[in-house]
Parts: C-alpha cells; structure tokens; sequence
C-alpha cells in the first residue's frame, strides 16, 4: 500500500480554467463560491486585462473589493476601472488597505479618490492618514466592534450580530465606560457562552493590552508581539479607541521593521526595489559610501604608517586580508546580536555590561580556536611552499595567529559598544553602526596585525 502524499492545491489554475470555460453567470458564481479571494486574486494577476474587464460585472464592487486586498498592486488593477468605480471599490475595503492602495499612487490621484470616497470611508482613511509613517495610528484598522460596559449579556449579543455586518474583526470585542473611553475587551467565547443572568462586567478583562496612536512602532511593536492576542485597541492621548492593530498588522510591521534594519545595516536610509531609478538607488547609497571612502583613506594611511614592516618581511602582506575578513565577521555578528537585544527598552546597565562581557568571552574563545588553527596550518604552509626554516615558518604564523585572536576579541568589543553608544545618544544603532564597524574593525586589524608584526618578529625575534 502506497502512502498518498499531500502536494501544493493547484488553485489558481482550477480557477483559470473554470473562468475561460465558457460557464453561464450563475454556474461561473456557484463556482467561484468555493474558492477563497487569494486564490481568485492569484488568477486575476494571470489574466488579460479584457479577461478581466469581463468577470468583473460578474463579481460585482464588493467581491472585487475583497480580492483586491490580496493583490501585490492592486493599484495596477484599479486602473481598469473609472474614476467612480475606483472610489466605490476602495469604499467597500477596510480603511487601512485603502490606505496602503492609496499610498502606492501619485498625489493628484490619491487626493482626488479621497474625495471621492464615502463618508464612513472618506473619514477613516483621513484618520489613519494623519499619522506619520512609523507611528502606530499609520498601520491600524478601524474595522472593531465596540459596545459600552453597562449592557446585558443579550444587549451586548445583539449589539455584536448588529456590528458583524460591517465590521469582520470579532474575535474581540472592545468596550468603553460611560464617558467613551477604553474600559477593556471581551474574548468572543467568553460573550457566546455566557448565560443571560450573568452580569457582563464578570466577562470583561479591564487590564487589557493597549498602545497610543502616537507611538513609534519601533518603539512598541515588541510589547505587541509579547500579548499574542488577535488584535489591540489604539487609543488617542484622551484615552478614546481611534482604532486597533490586528495580528496580521503586526506580521506586516515586524516584517516591514526588519527589511529596514536590514537595509540599513548595509548603510541604507531605506529599502529598495525593482521599480527604483538608478538616480533614487544612489541617493540611497552615496551617502554613507562618501563617508566610508574618507574613513577608508585613513586606514589605508595607517597601512602606510607600517610600510618598513612590509618592507623587511613581505610575506606578512599575504595575511592582512585573513585579519581584516574574521574581524569583519566577528564585528558584524557582535552588532546584529546588539541591536536585537537593544530592542529590550527595559535593559539595565548591568545587563548591557553583562552583554559586553560575554561578546568578549565569545571573541577570546573563538579567537583562541581559529588562532590556534592559523597557527598550525599558516606555519605548515610557510614551511613547505615559501621554503621557510621550521622555526621562521612558525613565528610567523605564531605572530598571525596571535593578532587573529586580538582583533577578533577587539572587534567583539567594538561591535557591542559602538551601537550601544549610538543606542545611549538616541541615533538608531542600525543606520550607523553597520558601515561604521566594519571600517573601524579594519583599522584595529591593520595596526593589531601590523604593530604585533613590528614588535614581535622584528624588535623581539629579530626576523629580518
């Protein structure tokens, strides 16, 4: 007996084939009916535009509506339609994807469209708006369903039927006191299986997660995340709910938050894309690498400084790029390790120093390790292939190994203090510190390899 085993659905393509199969209206909706809108939105982006143009009517604005929230560019496909039907797609999809359509198309037409919305839409979009980019209010939906605390089990179960028709978050239903402010929330479960008798109060969870609308995301993403609750209520500084950020806003942010730290650890301001000019990609780029050139200047004058270690012993050049790559390395992984722990806003000054502490221990072990290594094998390879004597081979590779192990333990420390102190200055440690450390880490690898080189073989072992 063989043992079926469960492959990829091919959705996309059953839907390509029921919709170019010539099926009537009603045969085309009742199978339609059994798909989910990603899968339609997945089928839309492999069709013609006329292909398109024809199912639309069949569809309708309201299921059009709840495709193109699964669309990568929904604001390509807008295009197919009018003005007027643009504004009336947009007026049937949650405010926040309306926003996130909105942001991707020119001023004139985002302006334009804006207006053009309902009111409940028009309003909701302005709100979310308003907000700056990285605050939270920017991210937030207002889609939730609210009701006040002094209701009955059945009035708040009639109040929840009553706003499910507008509004699909329901897992969580928030409440607010009698002058409309956020009082807490109630699990959807706890509200269905409560009895008619039971006072609502009991149900609701008064020390429920909150965050400010004006907050950065930066700054509170991780207190969302540790809640894992469906969704959490976004106040305004009078304490109202303007909004709330679900779990998949969340996935969104965290996911948006790391392609920006990873850009900026490359010495980017922002990510780019593909639809990038290559003017806005070196207006990305040039900045930090003007600064970098100069810093560069400096550690190749530093080189220069040890031109007579060079001179006298050649054979130490063919091992600075060994010194300057493991310290690079090191350096980098100290800072990603930093920077991850100083998203913890509750760090103390002896955690910090702890982290310190342990980068050090971590680069003298691993130091010590690959030290050792370099020492054997760049020994051995000196002996049999530059026809060094046993012991010439040896001190060199001695001297190689050691400055491996200093600048390993050196670069540790520099890659924990750097972003900290940027951290402590209030400069975001990722824009700065990643370009910044790798140079500064090649300027203590060139005078740790060289200086150990001029002291040790030259001034004390009389190498020459």
């Amino acid at each position: 007996m063989t043992k079926e085993i469960l492959t990829e659905p091919g959705y996309v393509e059953e839907l390509l084939e029921i919709l170019r199969s010539g099926l009537s209206r009603e045969e085309l909706l009742d199978k339609l009916d059994d798909y989910h809108e990603n899968d339609i939105a997945g089928a839309l982006e492999l069709m013609s535009q006329e292909e398109r143009q024809a199912l639309y009517p069949i569809l309708g604005m309201d299921r059009v509506a709840e495709i193109f929230t699964f669309i990568e560019d929904p604001d390509v496909y807008l295009q197919d339609f009018s003005m007027e039907d643009q504004a009336k797609i947009l007026s049937a999809m949650d405010s926040d994807d309306v926003v996130d359509v909105l942001e991707e198309m020119d001023e004139s037409v985002k302006d334009k469209l804006v207006m053009m919305l309902d009111a409940e839409t028009g309003r909701d979009v302005k709100l979310i708006l308003s907000y700056d980019e990285d605050e939270i209010g920017s991210v937030m939906t207002t889609n939730y369903i609210v009701i006040h605390r002094f209701l009955t089990i059945r009035q708040a179960m009639h109040e929840l039927i009553k706003q499910a028709g507008e509004n699909d978050n329901i897992s969580t239903i928030y409440v607010l006191d009698g002058k409309d402010t956020f009082y807490g929330a109630i699990d959807l479960k706890d509200l269905i299986i409560a009895r008619e008798r039971d006072d609502l109060e009991d149900i609701i969870s008064t020390s429920y997660p909150y965050v400010y609308d004006h907050e950065l995301i930066s700054n509170c993403i991780e207190r969302i995340k540790e809640y894992e609750e469906d969704s959490i209520p976004v106040l305004s500084k009078d304490g109202a709910i303007v909004g709330i950020v679900t779990a998949q806003d969340v996935i969104e942010v965290v996911d948006d938050e790391m392609g920006e730290d990873y850009a900026k650890l490359a010495g980017l301001t922002a990510e780019e894309d593909l639809n990038e000019t290559t003017v806005e990609s070196m207006k990305k780029r040039l900045p930090w690498l003007i600064i970098l050139l100069f810093l560069g200047l400096a550690v190749s004058s530093v080189v220069g400084v040890f031109e007579t270690v060079v001179a006298v012993l050649p054979i130490v050049i063919c091992f600075q790029s060994l010194i300057l790559d493991m310290a690079g390395n090191v350096g980098t992984q100290s800072l990603a390790v930093t920077i991850r722990v100083l998203m913890d806003e509750n760090l103390t000054g002896g955690q910090k120093f702890g982290l310190v502490l342990k980068e050090m221990r971590v680069g003298f072990s691993n130091g010590l390790f690959l030290g050792t290594l370099a020492f054997f094998f760049i020994g051995l390879y000196v002996f049999f292939f530059k026809h060094n004597t046993i012991a010439h081979a040896f001190m060199i590779s001695g001297c190689v190994g050691f400055s491996l192990m200093v600048a390993m333990i050196i670069s540790s420390l520099v890659g924990t203090l750097i972003p900290m102190f940027f951290h402590r200055i209030n400069v975001d440690p990722a824009v700065a510190s990643g370009p910044l450390i790798t140079t500064v880490n090649d300027l203590v690898a060139v005078v740790t390899y060289y200086g150990l080189a001029w002291v040790l073989l030259i001034n004390v072992m009389k190498i020459v």
